[in-house]
């Protein structure tokens, strides 16, 4: 059997190395703003860019950085990608100013640009389809594993170093997967080595920039104000003409047949819209966790870790289950799951304890599990096998530009439902602009002040606001879970496909239901 080889596994586990510090370094700059804006002098907008800088070039990247695996090779671009993120971390470590770190953060995103579709596309080289589920959920799990993490690790460096070891804990993580990925990860590519397709490359960086860009600023500009709809719809309409050029491009960056597959259509939509829901849900966890709740950012990163263990149960569920169901029921069970998550998040009271959170982030981290697991092996078995690199790059920006949607959006619901909230009456004016901004702002504000009726008025506000997010995102889990019941075809309609020759990977037709 193919599964007795180990080596693969062990190649798994170099990816799963590379993709744990990708994910804890979405989470472990949060810890250390506060510290960075004093230590710094960094204002509020200097801040912001430092978080989404790194997220704008990420967005931006993935679909070129796919391709060039396939020309020159995914094993070679992963240790280039892995190179640039550990020599930036080490760069933002030794930065003097708010300008250094932004730009340290952006060159951390050039490199995590390349390895997230990269890993993703090793993993159909080396795995049979009998053991690839297992092997996304080992993929899936090890960049969850890094969320709470951050917090963790953020908290625990802060109390002993300085702010720059936030950045220097990826350097030996880098270097340790370097080398397993070197020994362990065999190469592969496009044997007919495509050419860079310049004009597309340009389209899809300018159009993915100015989308994400006014994605980021609408909630801080208002998506009212001209330059957030002009980056929109010069976003949108740099996109557009991307899909036009590609559909008469010679060798195309994008895979456009892709999309006349409702399995990949409906697969790839179930995993975006999962991705942007949990986007939302973990800008609005720690904010509950640290001020609502009144925990510090350590204790922050434990009791995330409850819709972690969720996730792998889900992920488990998954792989005994996959085989014999399909994907579909699995999927459509994952959102219903999901949703009901959201519900009883829905429902959480202003005075409300930890247990009760930590049963719907668990009941929420099974329905991850069971929903993003199947949608990407799903996702996975319908990439041409030597194209898969830059298949991979168009599933991964569909993924993170969810993802930035996510955060705008259901941050954008989050706020304006605090702000309608909170009392501020009797403040201060620029006290009362700093208690509306943000529940921390109020919690700060309340402290320097002695103002407890404050301090419990933000509170409950926040609260009120993330039942609204979570009520929203239980409406869109529904609504995911209709639409993929009536239109993701089963295992028959998938089998019949692969059989009329639509299934463009053979090796995997009969996984793809």
């Amino acid at each position: 059997m193919a599964g007795a080889d180990p080596r693969r596994w062990w190649a798994l586990g170099a990816l799963a190395l590379a993709l744990l510090a990708l994910g804890f370094d979405l989470t472990i700059l949060n810890v250390a703003l506060a510290t960075m804006s004093r230590e710094l002098d960094a204002g509020t907008s200097e801040l912001q860019w430092i978080v989404d800088s790194y997220v704008l070039v990420f967005a931006a990247l993935l679909l070129p950085a796919g391709l060039l695996g396939d020309r020159f090779g995914r094993k070679r671009m992963l240790l280039v990608g892995l190179a640039v993120f550990g020599a930036a971390s080490v760069g933002g470590a030794l930065a003097g100013s708010p300008g250094w770190v932004v730009a340290a953060r952006v060159a951390m995103g050039v490199g995590a640009a390349v390895l997230m579709p990269l890993s993703m596309s090793i993993l159909p080289t080396i795995f049979p389809p009998e053991e690839r589920t297992r092997a996304i959920a080992v993929w899936t799990g090890s960049m969850a594993l890094g969320l709470p993490l951050g917090p963790l690790l953020g908290g625990w460096l802060l109390e002993h170093f300085w702010w720059g070891s936030i950045f220097v804990i990826n350097v030996p993580v880098v270097v340790v997967a370097m080398g397993a990925i070197a020994l362990l990860v065999p190469e592969s590519r496009d044997p007919a080595r495509p050419s860079l397709d310049v004009p597309g490359a340009l389209l899809s960086i300018s159009g993915l920039a100015a989308l994400v860009y006014g994605v980021i600023e609408g909630p801080v500009a208002g998506w009212g104000d001209p330059g957030v709809m002009g980056a929109l719809a010069a976003g949108v309409v740099l996109l557009a003409n991307l899909v036009v050029w590609e559909s008469r491009a010679r060798q195309p960056m994008m895979n456009l047949a892709l999309f006349r597959d409702r399995r990949f259509v409906w697969s790839a939509a179930v995993t975006t819209a999962a991705n942007l829901m949990m986007a939302g849900i973990l800008f609005v966890l720690p904010q509950y966790l640290q001020v609502v709740l009144g925990n510090d950012a350590f204790g922050t990163g434990l009791r995330l870790i409850p819709m972690l263990l969720g996730l792998l149960v889900g992920a488990v569920l998954t792989d005994r289950l996959a085989a014999r169901a399909g994907h579909k029921p699995i999927m459509v069970a994952g959102l219903a799951v999901l949703g009901a998550g959201f519900g009883l998040g829905a429902l959480t009271g202003a005075d409300g304890g930890y247990s009760y959170a930590a049963l719907w982030l668990t009941v929420l981290g099974v329905g991850l599990g069971l929903t993003m697991v199947p949608a990407m092996d799903l996702v996975i078995s319908l990439l041409p096998g030597g194209e898969v690199g830059r298949d991979s790059g168009l599933v991964q920006t569909l993924r993170q530009t969810g993802s930035a949607l996510g955060i705008a959006l259901l941050g954008s619901l989050l706020s304006q439902l605090y702000r309608d909230r909170v009392e501020t009456d009797g403040l201060p004016r620029e006290a009362a602009g700093a208690a509306r901004d943000s529940v921390g702002g109020a919690a700060a504000v309340a402290q320097r002040l002695g103002d407890d009726a404050l301090l419990a008025s933000a509170r409950e506000a926040f609260v009120h606001g993330m039942n609204g997010l979570l009520a929203a995102c239980a409406g869109l889990t529904a609504v995911m879970a209709v639409l993929a019941l009536a239109f993701l075809p089963g295992r028959r309609a998938g089998r019949d496909a692969a059989a009329s020759g639509d299934g463009r990977q053979s090796t995997h037709a009969h996984a793809a239901d």
